[in-house]
């Protein structure tokens, strides 16, 4: 069954605005702190205004255009202007290093790009597509008629690619659907029990799958209104829910660690917020700190950008444990060892989501059928993350199975920053793993093995990187090494590495 029947966002969207036009939708705080709101129906007139970006640049049904956008009114636009017209949107981080984007941007064979304009030249030099600068460039194109009617689409059509780490060396497409975005807007309103005066604060980027799939499509089918920041601000967070009177809040672990290392003014305390969802270990001590300062629970749950909705997360208002992710909500999940046999109580094992491609599930990996299938196989999506059954029946996050490192919130592949370590000159291969990090979860660090005969510093191989990725994989650390440990088989031993030498 697909979620609102035959709805899709631009339908949904177009809905709300006839029924509740002067309802507030989104309220967005810029850089200098100017604060403009907008309703659902001049939410509607944003997307008429994208749309016809979007027809000025040919960019029609099924076609795809990337996005280079921050925090900005313009985001919702092009995204909600493609809901309207059945095209593609592939937002990227506006952080991205030309090289990243390079690739992003012919992967997905993107028709034209919109940027901020601080970026629009970097983008030019990434590609051969058209780019279309937020200003003045925009707005002439965004000039059209106050009425647009939504292409008839399937709800199964795509709406969105997202690029996300894998444990390849190039991050992967993940295709999403109208039908997933109205999937994990249902689940998350239901979980949260969200109506219509409910507010999100948004402070992660918007290119990111927790502020779209979370925030902003649990307020549009709910009715609700989203409160979107320029930028996450750890010192101004909890002003920011007072001022905007946010009753929910969404947040990463490493961001509540800034938070909490920032002073404390009472005065800034909200209470509207109801709840803060957030994602990734924190201790029972910053627990305790972040929810007798702002006098909110903190409520911990798992997802990724392929699960859709969190398929498994602690319960609003019963007894919860967030020392764990949760128990799995209304979606089927499965701990299965090697074998693929269910483990026990006490035991690890992978985490598997159960789903329909498409709807609850991601439709897939973008021109990737051998990674799609390796991912979901038997109807069943294998998450690579490593669990452990509770007594309770709740889920502790162990460890990855995919060589990944968590940074900042951000999934980081170890074999994307050793692909662009191992290009410098003076490498001959090198290992990348995630070492604690009080702040950031992890920080990178880097095992390098030169080339016979040649020299490079640390901050050679970090400046090497600078220049070619975003900050948050730009590696912490660098050890220089004779040799990287072994299996028989030529595999390197990373265990090995994270353990220091001991091969226990």
């Amino acid at each position: 069954m697909l979620p609102l029947g035959t709805h899709t966002v631009g339908t949904l969207l177009a809905e709300w605005a006839a029924d509740t036009p002067d309802a507030p939708f989104l309220v967005h705080e810029d850089e200098a702190g100017t604060v403009t709101t907008y309703s659902y129906a001049a939410t509607l007139d944003l997307a008429h205004r994208g749309a016809a970006v979007l027809e000025s640049l040919q960019v029609g049904l099924g076609d795809r255009f990337g996005m280079v956008i921050g925090n900005r009114p313009e985001f919702f636009a092009c995204w909600f202007g493609a809901a309207l017209i059945g095209a593609v949107m592939v937002p990227m981080n506006p952080q991205s290093t030309v090289h990243e984007l390079a690739f992003m941007l012919e992967h997905s064979t993107c028709a034209a790009v919109i940027a901020d304009a601080d970026r629009a030249d970097d983008v030019r030099s990434a590609t051969t597509a058209p780019v279309v600068s937020l200003g003045a460039d925009f707005d002439s194109r965004g000039i059209t008629p106050s009425t647009v009617v939504p292409a008839a689409l399937d709800p199964r059509a795509p709406l969105a690619v997202l690029y996300t780490s894998g444990t390849t060396s190039r991050p992967k497409g993940v295709v999403v659907t109208h039908a997933n975005y109205l999937v994990a807007g249902e689940a998350i309103a239901a979980h949260v029990r969200m109506g219509p005066t409910d507010r999100w604060l948004v402070v992660l980027p918007l290119f990111h799958a927790n502020a779209q799939y979370y925030s902003t499509m649990s307020a549009l089918v709910s009715g609700a209104s989203i409160a979107v920041m320029h930028r996450f601000s750890a010192s101004g967070w909890g002003a920011q829910a007072k001022r905007h009177v946010a009753t929910l809040g969404s947040l990463f672990a490493a961001p509540i660690r800034m938070i909490l290392a920032q002073p404390f003014d009472p005065a800034d305390a909200p209470d509207s917020l109801r709840v803060t969802w957030f994602a990734q270990n924190l201790t029972a001590d910053q627990l305790d700190e972040f929810e007798r300062r702002f006098g909110c629970p903190l409520v911990q749950w798992y997802g990724m950008t392929e699960t859709i909705a969190p398929p498994v997360a602690n319960p609003l208002h019963r007894r919860r444990d967030d020392m764990t992710i949760g128990r799995p909500t209304c979606t089927a999940v499965r701990v299965v060892d090697a074998n693929g046999d269910d483990v026990g109580i006490g035991e690890v094992g992978e985490l598997l989501v159960g789903g329909v491609p498409g709807v609850t599930l991601m439709a897939g990996y973008l021109d990737d059928p051998a990674a799609t299938d390796t991912a979901m196989h038997d109807g069943w999506l294998h998450t690579g993350d490593m669990v452990r059954v509770e007594p309770t029946g709740a889920l502790a996050f162990f460890d990855r199975e995919k060589d990944m490192i968590k940074r900042s919130g951000e999934n980081v592949a170890a074999a994307e920053v050793e692909r662009v370590v191992n290009e410098h000159p003076a490498v001959f291969e090198s290992a990348a793993i995630g070492v604690p990090d009080d702040i950031r979860d992890e920080a990178i660090k880097m095992f390098v093995v030169l080339h016979d005969g040649v020299t490079a510093t640390e901050a050679d191989i970090v400046e090497f990187c600078r220049e070619r990725m975003v900050r948050f994989k730009v590696p912490s650390h660098v050890e220089f090494v004779d040799r990287l440990p072994r299996t028989s088989v030529g595999k390197i031993r990373k265990h090995v590495l994270r353990s220091g030498g001991d091969d226990r």
